[in-house]
């Protein structure tokens, strides 16, 4: 049961020191708990999080964490890719604050902002598995475009899924 309610949090992208890596110590705690993720699943988030990091454009990436009482609750990202398309990344939520609409919430004002940047459109990367985010996704208009085959990722066998949404 969700102990969270979507109103305790705030939802803030104003990046201070140690919020990198807070996302990639929730990132590996939780998906090493939740899927048997291994270290290099951490170290995968740490890379894409640095890069994040060194090539800041404010006009067109963004990093968002909901909080309650400076506890991360989850993340969502946006970095702009080629051809004026946006990627979603680092969504992730704490299982406490599931349920709640604070995904929803996350999702709706990453979109927000991908529309203000002009961007044409957005995908992201997913393992299947994860249904309630399938959901979530759907629910906002973006579609499964790619399914690569079963591989061995971060110590887990894993099927990678592709969604778009063209704004």
């Amino acid at each position: 049961m969700a102990t969270e309610t979507p109103h305790d949090a705030t939802i803030r992208h104003d990046m201070r020191p140690g919020d990198l890596g807070r996302v990639i110590e929730q990132h590996a705690e939780l998906y090493a708990a939740e899927f048997g993720f291994d270290r290099r699943f951490e170290a995968y988030v740490a890379e894409t999080l640095g890069e994040f990091g060194r090539l800041f454009r404010p006009h067109l990436d963004r990093l968002w964490l909901a909080e309650r009482d400076g506890r991360l609750l989850g993340s969502i990202g946006v970095i702009g890719r080629d051809d004026n398309a946006a990627q979603i990344r680092w969504v992730l939520l704490d299982p406490a604050a599931r349920g709640t609409g604070l995904g929803r919430r996350l999702l709706d004002t990453a979109l927000a902002f991908c529309r203000e940047a002009d961007y044409t459109s957005i995908f992201l990367w997913t393992v299947e598995g994860l249904a309630a985010s399938a959901r979530l996704y759907v629910s906002a208009g973006f579609r499964k475009t790619e399914t690569k085959p079963a591989t061995v990722l971060w110590g887990a066998t894993l099927c990678e899924e592709r969604y778009d949404l063209a704004l």
